[in-house]
């Protein structure tokens, strides 16, 4: 099962992905916050601080928080959201 659907894109989440080096995801409804922080570390080759999920208008959503290390705007650019 693929955990991340695909990448959000838009003004409050390109401030978050600047500001508090976030990534945000739609996920898959049943995936944990667990399978979350797997798949962006197998995938991306990050290091992932916290993940935050939410339900809206029945989609999951997920925002991953990096370590310092580790740029989100670097990352969102190898996957064409920039």
């Amino acid at each position: 099962m693929a955990v991340l659907l695909y990448p959000l894109m838009g003004e409050k989440v390109t401030n978050l992905r600047e500001k508090n080096n976030t990534l945000s995801f739609v996920v898959h409804k049943n995936a944990t916050k667990k399978q979350i922080k797997e798949e962006m570390e197998n995938i991306y080759r990050v290091k992932v601080k916290k993940v935050n999920t939410l339900i809206v208008n029945g989609k999951k959503k997920a925002h991953v928080k990096l370590e310092p290390e580790f740029s989100a705007v670097d990352i969102a650019s190898r996957f064409g959201v920039l």
